[in-house]
């Protein structure tokens, strides 16, 4: 083999299920979510799964129900080639995103041929991991970084920098508008894979999260999420949560709570796959490209605001390429938080206008390990709707983190 591009032969994706017992995918255990969105990228694409080099998925969560490898065991589950082998990793929210660069890699490097990579999560059925946080009972590595939950960061992101309630509002209810306009002009259906219960009947085959007509107004009328959580004292801390997050800013005199339900990413459940393959794989087998993966960059910043790295990871991902900011058409930010969304806007300079077009979490919601590969797939269903050629992906992740992928037509 030898070094050269990794193509984008196709991407797909469940529908976003809502992340609770209602949910139209609770009862569709993950591995099978996965395996029929695997099955569905098979059977339009129509590859041997005997030549897949590896099934690389991300997965937040890594327990209870997504546990022992749920790439594999969902590769399994869906009757692939027992030569199909599958891995599963980590990077939280950017777990999907890290598995498709981690694709692009191998297929670049001439390591690999076929890699399929995504990702999934049914927040509807979590499980304990029974840590006290992302310090995972590290008393040493708490004592360096307290590190809170990312409710909280995003507030203190939205504090430090200035961001009003009303801004992050009516950035989410942008997000619902965009999503409400593309649902209805169908932007979403090719890449959608019906999910079916165990007994063959539809589970769901739409995004069950949006609500289309949402208002500043409404908005307004929702309290602040994480307020109380800020004022809690942990077991066995002395201070508050919040106070616990100042002591890294000494000159914050007080975190403004401005996230809500409504203006943060919503729970749902979801997976989702990308195809990636050499050129000399696909002209072989008659597969076309639609896309190839031009850059990848992750990036590192302070982990107890934690969640400030879109700017930076999307800044080294073009340096890397040699562009610039300019030369990027269209973006999918992940919209964990409104603040986030805004922090990236302030950092980049990137027109609002050009950014998550057909809306984002705040709308669909964020299926953590799955987001990843759903926004490479939006983003790229979007550059073809409207003929661009160059987009890029970025998103926050825990521990202070963000990942970023370049694409640019074939």
């Amino acid at each position: 083999m030898q070094q050269g591009e990794a193509w984008i032969i196709d991407a797909v994706r469940s529908p976003r299920g809502k992340g609770k017992a209602t949910g139209g995918l609770h009862e569709v255990h993950p591995q099978r979510i996965l395996a029929q969105v695997l099955n569905g990228l098979r059977d339009r694409n129509g590859f041997d799964t005997a030549e897949v080099d590896d099934v690389v998925m991300g997965c937040g969560a890594g327990s209870g129900d997504h546990a022992m490898d749920i790439a594999r065991m969902a590769a399994l589950d869906a009757g692939w080639d027992l030569d199909a082998p599958g891995v599963t990793l980590n990077r939280f929210c950017g777990s999907g995103q890290q598995a498709v660069n981690f694709a692009a890699m191998g297929v670049r490097a001439g390591f690999q041929n076929l890699v399929v990579a995504g990702g999934v999560e049914s927040m509807s059925r979590p499980a304990s991991m029974h840590v006290d946080g992302f310090s995972a009972n590290n008393a040493h590595l708490r004592e360096q970084y307290a590190m809170v939950p990312q409710g909280i960061s995003a507030d203190l992101i939205a504090t430090i920098e200035g961001f009003s309630r009303e801004e992050c509002d009516q950035l989410a209810v942008d997000s619902q508008n965009r999503c409400d306009a593309a649902v209805k002009d169908g932007r979403f259906g090719d890449a959608l894979v019906p999910i079916l219960n165990d007994e063959g009947d539809l589970a769901l085959d739409h995004d069950e999260f949006p609500r289309p007509g949402t208002t500043v107004s409404d908005l307004g009328k929702l309290p602040p999420s994480f307020e109380q959580m800020g004022a809690h004292v942990q077991k066995g801390q002395s201070l508050s949560i919040d106070a616990t997050a100042l002591l890294a800013y000494p000159n914050v005199e007080k975190v403004n709570h401005v996230h809500h339900a409504g203006n943060s990413s919503g729970v749902v459940d979801g997976a989702s796959a990308v195809l990636v393959a050499s050129p000399e794989y696909a002209k072989a087998n008659g597969m076309k490209p639609r896309a190839r993966v031009v850059m990848t960059a992750v990036a590192g910043t302070e982990p107890v605001i934690m969640l400030t790295a879109p700017g930076p990871a999307a800044k080294r991902c073009l340096d890397n390429a040699g562009m610039t900011f300019d030369d990027i058409e269209l973006f999918e930010v992940n919209e964990a938080f409104a603040a986030v969304v805004l922090k990236f806007l302030k950092d980049t300079g990137v027109d609002w206008d050009k950014v998550n077009v057909n809306g984002g979490a705040m709308a669909l919601g964020h299926p953590i390990g799955a987001t990843g590969g759903m926004l490479i797939g939006t983003l790229l269903d979007e550059m073809e709707r409207q003929d661009k050629q160059t987009g890029l992906v970025t998103m926050c992740t825990g521990g202070g983190m963000g990942t970023a992928t370049v694409i640019e037509r074939v």
